[in-house]
């Protein structure tokens, strides 16, 4: 069995004159979501072999936000390989990466984070959760807001995810307890 952590960043600030949007960096609730997320990953054991980060300076934070010392102790993001790719390409560019980083060349690792943009994490969840916990799938059917957390499972390595293939075993935010 293999799973896969899709995050959308954390919320970021609107673009200042000059700043182009790849260098948004996050907003102070943005900074509070992504430390709340990583909390909220080490409560559920939810620790990635390998994480894929998108490039964009608001990905990038969210992966800080996320790896910060906490109270319940410090969140293993796993080996960490940054895309300049993940914050343009589409859902299928997103699932090429993961199989392409989820097979014998990367150890065939049993858990990725992908640390991505919408709208490709949310059509990239929806996409391979063929099946799902009833309350996770009712959520993610609502939108995947900023520091949204989709866990997907699948029966195999993640060389061979598929459309339909995963069992969305939960879908929480920093807000769930």
């Amino acid at each position: 069995m293999s799973r896969l952590y899709l995050l959308r960043h954390a919320r970021a600030g609107w673009a200042l004159p000059g700043v182009r949007d790849f260098d948004r960096p996050l907003d102070a609730s943005g900074v509070a979501d992504a430390e709340m997320m990583g909390a909220l990953m080490r409560i559920r054991n939810y620790s990635p072999d390998l994480t894929l980060c998108s490039n964009a300076k608001r990905a990038r934070q969210t992966l800080e936000g996320l790896a910060l010392e906490g109270l319940a102790g410090h969140t293993d993001t796993g080996r960490v390989l940054f895309f300049d790719t993940l914050y343009s390409q589409d859902a299928a560019g997103y699932l090429a990466a993961i199989r392409d980083n989820g097979g014998p060349g990367s150890g065939w690792p049993d858990s990725l984070l992908v640390i991505g943009h919408n709208p490709m994490t949310e059509d990239l969840a929806l996409a391979l959760s063929g099946d799902g916990d009833e309350a996770a799938r009712g959520l993610l059917n609502y939108g995947f807001p900023t520091s949204g957390l989709a866990v997907v499972r699948f029966p195999g390595n993640l060389a061979n995810a598929a459309q339909g293939a995963g069992y969305l075993e939960a879908f929480m935010t920093p807000a769930d307890p």
